[in-house]
């Protein structure tokens, strides 16, 4: 059975590896990354928020972008309301194209006080998954947001590591993985963040680094990035030709564990070129990605 390198590349199975010949399977062994060769592309947020699916594409093949992260609630309209039909056609547009549909970016929370509001959020993070499968993905992004100040910070951070397990299960069970940002107030610091990992601890949990001024904090970068290290997936960078990040630490340290991973570029502060800048840090990423 001929397969695709997407296929190839999404799937990593053996039975994958099983159906092919002999000539497919060096095909497509040569066509994978090497070790420690990152991918870079955008999220759209906010550089990409209004563009449909299209003009994601267009954009990103012309700035070299290798995927796209699809953030809820924005102009390309990959929405949990779209149809099986509307869902295949999404797939088949990234599929003809030289852009990867990387998944969907949800803004799914799990620190709520109220059970049903925890309760509604897992059970949209199941339909994200669902979503990020049928137009290709290979995961969904969510986030813890907030430590409210009503409730003991520990028994916050145990409820959103059992919800990471729930979610993460279902993830593998339709071969998708949960990429947890570290995003929000205390929740963005690092510690808290690997004690909301270890108790959420599944194959499929993964984290999306997310360049953050906390992450400097405590015992510094480097410590505080051995502590996330064997579990990210995706990394939130933002424009690399602005220096308010230690961006050479950082992709030397991922290089140092052969990060293969996404970059995934996502900045607020939005240019009046987005294409052009996003070109700039295209040029900054392929020097910072061969740092050692």
């Amino acid at each position: 059975m001929a397969q695709t390198r997407r296929a190839f590349l999404q799937t990593g199975s053996f039975a994958a590896l099983a159906a092919m010949t002999g000539t497919q399977f060096l095909q497509a062994a040569e066509s994978q990354p090497a070790a420690g060769k990152m991918k870079l592309g955008l999220v759209t947020y906010q550089w990409g928020k209004d563009w449909d699916v299209p003009t994601l594409i267009k954009n990103c093949t012309e700035a070299n972008y290798q995927g796209v992260e699809l953030r809820s609630g924005h102009k390309h309209g990959v929405e949990l309301t779209l149809t099986p039909a509307q869902r295949a056609e999404v797939r088949k547009q990234f599929a003809d194209s030289p852009v990867e549909a990387v998944g969907i970016g949800s803004a799914c929370e799990y620190h709520a006080i109220d059970p049903a509001v925890l309760k509604k959020n897992i059970e949209e993070t199941k339909q994200y998954i669902l979503l990020s499968k049928e137009i290709g993905g290979t995961g969904v992004k969510v986030r813890p947001n907030d430590l409210p100040k009503e409730v003991p910070a520990e028994k916050t951070i145990e409820q959103i590591g059992k919800a990471l397990l729930e979610v993460s299960k279902f993830a593998a069970d339709h071969g998708q993985e949960i990429r947890v940002e570290v995003h929000g107030r205390l929740t963005s610091n690092i510690e808290v963040m690997h004690k909301i990992m270890e108790i959420g601890d599944h194959p499929a949990s993964r984290v999306c680094w997310n360049c953050n001024k906390q992450d400097l904090d405590g015992q510094g970068f480097d410590a505080n990035f051995k502590l996330l290290q064997d579990k990210i997936a995706t990394v939130h960078i933002h424009d690399l030709t602005i220096n308010d990040y230690p961006w050479a630490r950082l992709f030397e340290l991922l290089n140092g564990i052969q990060f293969s991973g996404w970059t995934l570029l996502e900045d607020g502060r939005v240019p009046k070129d987005i294409v052009a800048s996003m070109k700039a840090s295209r040029k900054e990423w392929d020097k910072l990605r061969l740092l050692k």
